[in-house]
């Protein structure tokens, strides 16, 4: 059994610098490098969609000389565009965007528009994130709806609401998992993961490889999935 979404909190980049003796921003260099083998590594399995947590809402309050250079990373993704098209990938971005340099906005428009027809992995970067941010945009836009009169109040259900969230035309995640050796979620995908499985790894980010993606694959393999219900008699 192969999750169809997957999802990652790409975490230990900055403390993977640390030891190594190099600046943070070395970290985030490894952490894109990382990504792109298991963008290829999740090809390779079957997995459909792939979700990952790049840079939260949170992440503007870290030092300023590493969000410049978080955003200068970005900012150099051109060439990561041609591969990705190349391999068929379609590539969108969630969060905040008006936070970010124009720029940047721009990038992230000419690397989703490139990649649209490709019917390959759905890969989707969320870049600006936080999971209450998305919701609270969600319910502004069902408020909206409502104040124009093209939607009753009474008839909002979560339905709706998903269908707002910026995940929405997707499957739920079946599987998470989180490098770096903490265990929480961040504020990621907070509705998304009611029923999605959580596995946490202490392997920095800019480590993580294929074989720990099979791993963790093998792992998901032998879960019993219930959503709340009871196992089927065997």
């Amino acid at each position: 059994m192969v999750p169809q979404h997957l999802v990652i909190i790409m975490d230990g980049n900055g403390r993977w610098a640390e030891h190594a003796g190099l600046p943070r921003s070395a970290g985030h260099r490894a952490g894109v490098d990382a990504l792109q083998r298991i963008v290829t590594a999740s090809m390779d399995q079957g997995i459909a969609a792939l979700t990952v947590f790049a840079f939260s809402s949170e992440n503007w309050y870290r030092p300023p000389e590493e969000v410049s250079g978080l955003l200068e990373l970005f900012g150099s993704l051109r060439s990561e565009l041609v591969e990705l098209a190349g391999a068929s990938v379609c590539l969108r971005f969630i969060g905040a965007r008006t936070a970010f340099p124009r720029m940047l906005q721009r990038l992230m428009h000419e690397m989703e528009s490139r990649t649209s027809n490709n019917r390959g992995l759905q890969l989707t970067i969320a870049v600006g994130y936080g999971g209450r941010w998305d919701i609270a945009r969600a319910a502004q836009v069902l408020a909206r709806q409502v104040q124009e009169g093209t939607l009753q109040a009474s008839d909002i259900d979560e339905a709706h609401l998903q269908e707002q969230l910026s995940l929405g035309e997707l499957p739920e995640p079946d599987l998470l998992i989180r490098s770096g050796g903490e265990y929480r979620i961040s504020n990621y995908l907070l509705w998304h993961l009611a029923y999605t499985e959580l596995y946490f790894t202490d392997v920095l980010w800019p480590d993580y490889s294929p074989a720990n993606l099979h791993a963790a694959l093998q792992w998901y393999a032998v879960r019993k999935r219930r959503f709340g219900g009871i196992p089927a008699p065997s």
